[in-house]
């Protein structure tokens, strides 16, 4: 299992590994999946901006309630940048092998991640947790 996602992790880093894997697809498929890569870490970067706005904009909210969701959308961002990486040279060698693309939950536990935070934000604003 470690020997496989260290091999994986190389892959990133190594585009010459990469190519190596089986034969080039149709590059408006590879063009593709840089365009979702790229939306991916956009989604990431999204975020990260938003957890650094919670910290230094939402200081009504209480500390520990702005700090945890901070620390969600901060994880989350980090992750998703992660992911997106991962997904991309899954889904390039799955094509250069000519496999079924990789399934993945991640977009699932994003999105409840991100229905948490705001149901957090949604109740401290309801509820009015505001101070330090």
């Amino acid at each position: 299992m470690i020997r496989q996602v260290l091999a994986t992790v190389r892959l990133w880093f190594s585009p010459r590994r990469l190519r190596a894997e089986g034969a080039t697809p149709d590059y408006r498929f590879s063009l593709a999946n840089e365009r979702t890569f790229l939306a991916w870490l956009r989604t990431a970067l999204a975020l990260l901006a938003g957890g650094i706005g919670v910290d230094q904009f939402l200081t009504e909210l209480r500390w520990a309630l702005r700090t945890t969701v901070s620390v969600l959308l901060l994880a989350g961002g980090a992750l998703c940048a992660v992911r997106a990486v991962n997904h991309w040279v899954r889904s390039e060698r799955a094509m250069r092998r000519g496999e079924d693309l990789p399934v993945s939950r991640f977009p699932a536990l994003l999105a409840v991640g991100t229905v948490i935070t705001a149901l957090l934000v949604i109740g401290a604003v309801l509820l009015g947790w505001a101070g330090s």
